[in-house]
């Protein structure tokens, strides 16, 4: 998966107006809450994936979720959040997560950006990508104890296996 960069953007003072012609620069269909929120759908490898940008300027925060399309059932509850423990161990930024309200996966990042004067492009690209590539990475260990059998400790395990090469 790749992002087209959107070209000559500063850093501006809020940040979901970089994101936004970003967004439009790859033709992302999204939604925009005035200054504080955004969220927008991209298409991955495994899934449609649901992201979303909140601003908060006072606490100097920008903060992202990005979700799966799927839903957890009730009697898979404890297995995922086992699931979601094993990864989160694995993770040097960011987090899994489970919603007890909706039983929706995301993954969850904060970054602390001051006044939002350093926020560049370049910093927002990154988060979408480092969300996408989690979420993409962790999609089997998922579908492994949602719906494969596998316990929560061989799903991560098969999820965690670099592959080399092509068959």
């Amino acid at each position: 998966m790749s992002i087209e960069f959107a070209e000559d953007l500063d850093a501006v003072d809020n940040p979901l107006d970089a994101l936004e012609q970003i967004v439009s620069t790859n033709d992302w269909p999204f939604e925009r809450n005035g200054d504080t929120e955004m969220a927008f759908a991209i298409g991955g490898n495994f899934s449609q994936y649901h992201v979303w940008f909140g601003w908060q300027e006072h606490a100097g925060s920008l903060h992202l979720r990005c979700g799966y399309e799927f839903t957890v059932p009730d009697r898979r509850f404890r297995e995922i959040c086992e699931v979601l423990a094993r990864i989160n161990e694995q993770l040097w930024m960011g987090y899994f997560e489970i919603s007890t309200a909706e039983s929706v996966i995301n993954f969850r990042y904060t970054v602390m950006v001051g006044d939002g004067h350093g926020v560049s492009p370049t910093v927002l690209e990154h988060l979408v990508e480092t969300a996408l590539a989690a979420c993409e990475r962790f999609y089997p260990a998922f579908m492994l104890a949602l719906w494969g059998g596998k316990t929560p400790a061989d799903a991560v395990a098969a999820a965690m296996l670099e592959t080399v090469g092509e068959a």
